[in-house]
Formats: structure tokens, sequence, C-alpha cells
């Protein structure tokens, strides 16, 4: 189908009957909408996964399913209660139940990522019938048929060509008579399990399906209106881009900006799918268009803001003129699976930034982690830090731009500066309790001067 759009609709943009309504006119207005991707209802997947912690009672398991209950019925009450859909939600509720009381399920990921799905399928079942009582030739499409994975329970790799056939299969030959609703989030393996793509996976999906049916365009709304120069949490100046290109997207995802998933512009850059980020609750303020090509490509961007950082500082003098300890100490971070950021070296020390891993015990390292490093090197762990990094473009070309930031900065204190690895971008270290008042004070020196 020419001119395809996939629209995809955060947790916040369905959270209830008129949040979903609001989506529901947006998708009747535009009829290249043809696959519209769902969230789970906003704060439903924070009670899933509690449901799978070890900790959790079984009276506070009782009333999360309880408060899953109720938020969903609510909807279903305002759509007069359907008898097949009541049914249908009524089957997923008590799959849901079963599953959350299962003894197996704390030590399951198989299971956990299960559990985690049950708040996308009921939320598409209940959006496609708001579709079809407008009208609208809807169907309430499993993607588990589609958006096929590996078996890596919490975070799944997708398979890019499985997906894209079983896509072709499945959905493209029903595109033009039909609107499929579907789930983001989730997808199955091999097995016919179901897979989550982790925390943040919704718009990532909603990419991979566009992607698979060779799409024009991917909408993905939310509840602000586009990309800002900032977080307007920050500062009241922070203004909207009207459009902005892939690569200084991915940069502000990359480092912490919240309007889009990390990984959701890797599909959409390896199809040239041009991204509109909007509000579903005020469609008309417009938004942000990331595109391969834009016109306008100014030295500074935009400025993000990433907390919950941890540097790790490893030191020997052993690495003074010596080959290979580089590729030890991150020998032992590749085997348990430790993903680095930014990385600075002295003669004999290296500094490196850990992204608060989920999995990590003690400063972002287990004990046995630090145990093996201090094997030979000294290990010195630092919390409470947060990065911001700078975007923009040719920032290390450009003339003044490196003076013009240290400048700016040269009345607070950072822990560690990286500028140089890539052309978009500058970053930092700093106290978290300072980092606001400093992304503020930056964003005043940078932009509020343009």
């Amino acid at each position: 189908m020419k001119n395809l759009t996939v629209a995809k609709f955060g947790g916040t943009s369905v959270a209830d009957f008129e949040a979903m309504s609001r989506c529901a006119d947006l998708v009747q207005s535009d009829s290249n909408i043809r696959v519209v991707v769902v969230s789970a209802q906003s704060g439903v997947t924070n009670k899933l996964v509690r449901l799978t912690q070890l900790d959790v009672t079984q009276e506070e398991r009782d009333q999360i399913l309880a408060d899953i209950r109720a938020t969903e019925y609510k909807i279903i009450e305002q759509l007069g209660r359907p008898e097949w859909v009541t049914l249908a939600l009524d089957n997923l509720l008590n799959e849901l139940k079963a599953t959350a009381n299962s003894e197996n399920l704390v030590g399951s990921m198989r299971l956990k990522d299960q559990i985690q799905s049950y708040g996308e399928q009921m939320s598409s079942l209940l959006f496609a019938e708001i579709m079809r009582q407008r009208g609208v030739h809807a169907v309430n499409f499993d993607i588990r048929q589609v958006l096929k994975t590996d078996s890596n329970y919490g975070k799944a790799e997708p398979d890019i060509e499985q997906t894209r056939l079983q896509a072709e299969k499945l959905i493209s030959p029903e595109l033009e008579g039909t609107v499929f609703i579907t789930q983001g989030f989730i997808g199955s393996d091999e097995n016919g399990y179901t897979t989550t793509l982790g925390r943040g996976g919704s718009d990532y999906s909603a990419a991979l399906i566009a992607e698979s049916l060779s799409a024009e365009t991917l909408q993905i709304w939310t509840d602000v209106t586009g990309i800002y120069t900032t977080d307007p949490r920050l500062t009241q100046a922070a203004r909207p881009i009207p459009e902005i290109s892939f690569d200084e997207a991915a940069e502000m995802a990359t480092f912490g900006a919240k309007i889009l998933h990390p990984a959701t512009l890797i599909p959409a850059i390896r199809k040239g799918i041009g991204v509109f980020v909007g509000s579903s609750r005020a469609p008309k303020d417009g938004g942000t268009w990331i595109l391969n090509q834009v016109d306008n490509k100014p030295a500074y961007r935009a400025i993000a803001l990433r907390k919950e950082q941890i540097l790790v500082t490893v030191k020997s003098p052993n690495m003074l003129l010596a080959s290979g300890f580089l590729a030890k100490v991150f020998a032992i971070l590749a085997k348990n699976k430790i993903s680095v950021d930014l990385i600075t070296t002295s003669e004999i020390s290296i500094a490196l930034t850990l992204d608060n891993p989920s999995n990590a015990t003690l400063g972002g390292l287990s004990k046995s982690v630090i145990a093996e490093l201090e094997e030979f090197c000294e290990v010195t762990v630092e919390e409470d830090l947060s990065l911001v990094a700078v975007i923009g473009n040719h920032l290390q070309a450009s003339s003044g731009v490196g003076g013009k930031l240290l400048s700016a900065l040269e009345n607070f204190s950072l822990r560690m500066i990286c500028q140089g690895a890539s052309p978009h971008n500058f970053c930092f270290l700093t106290k978290t309790a300072e980092a606001p008042k400093i992304v503020e004070h930056l964003h005043e020196q940078l932009f509020d001067s343009i």
C-alpha cells in the first residue's frame, strides 16, 4: 500500500475511554493510517511488573489484579459491555490471574514476559472495539504472529527477515480494507512463547512493524507536543523543534531524552521512514518530524539529561607503557554483559560510565566483577551522578563551539568531559543535584540568545 502510515499510541494516550476516543479521532481523520500500535494503559505495566517480583504478598497481588480489572472494566462499561469483547477481556484477566499465581513465576523470565504482555493485549482489544463502534473495519491483530524474536526473555532481539515475511503474508494483503489494531512491546520466539522487547519497547516494535511493511511514515503519539530543545520541566524556555535529523534524534534518545526509545530510529533509518512525534491531546499543535535530511542544521540542537549514572575508575601503574590492559578490563565487562557509555583515559587509569544497570548490585557492578577487576587494578566507584549531553552538528569542527561551552560551564563542577568521538555531542558528568541548574543555564547561554 502506498503512503502507508503506522501510528503508535503510548500509555497516556490510551489511558482511559476519553483518551482512546481522541486517538480514534486521529486514526479516522487519516485514511493512510492502516496499522495502529498501542501500549498498555498508563500505569498498568508497572503493576504487571510488580506481580512478578519476589516480595509481593498474596494480599498485594490480589489488590493489583483487582486494580487492573477495574481499569479495563471502566473502559468496557463505557463501550456498553459488548458481549464477545467482555468475554475476551474476562479470558485475558483470568489468564493473567492464573499466571500471576503460578509457583514458577518468580524464577521464570518466560512467564514474566507473558505477564507483562497482558496490558497491551487488553488495550488493543478495547481500542479495536472503539474503532468498530465508529463504523471502521478494524481487527484486533495479535502481533506475536508477525514480530518474531529470539528467546532472550525480557529484552528479546527481533528477527528482521522473519518479521518481514510474516508481515507480508498476514498484514499486507488486507491493508486496503482493514485497520489493524495491534500491540507494542511484545513478540514471540520460535516456540511460540511470548517475548518482550524491554521497557520502552513499544516505540521500537512500532518501528519494526513500519519497516516490515515498507511504510512511508511512523507516527509516535504521546502526551507532549514533539521534541523540545530540552526537557520543559527543567526550564520554561524549552522550545519545540519542528524537524530534526535521524542522527540528532538518535543522540537525544541515547543520552536520555524520554520522548523516544533509543532503538526506535534504527528500523526507520534502515528504510528511510519519516517519523512524526506529536501529542494525542493536542494534535493540531503540531510536533516534530525526524527525517533523513533536514534543511536547518544548527551547531546546537538540544540538551539531554540522563540521571542515575555511575562512574567507574580503574587504575594500575602496570598500565603505563603496557599493552593489553584495556582489553583485559573490557573483556571482564563484556563477559558480564555490562555496557559502557563514555570513556576517558590517562597514563595509568581509565574512567568509564555505566547507565545504572538493572542487573547490578553494587555501584553498577556486582561484587564478583569488582573482585575480578581488583585482581590487577584499583577500582573506584562513584554514584549520584548525571550525564548532560549537548546535541548538535559538527561540534568538533565548528569554530568556537568548545570554548563557548566550557565558558558557559566555568562556574560548575564537572566530573568528566567527552567530546570528539561523535560530531553530534558534547557530554559531561556532574553531581545529580546540580544537573537541572546546569541544563537551565546552558539552555539560556546556547539557545535563548538565538
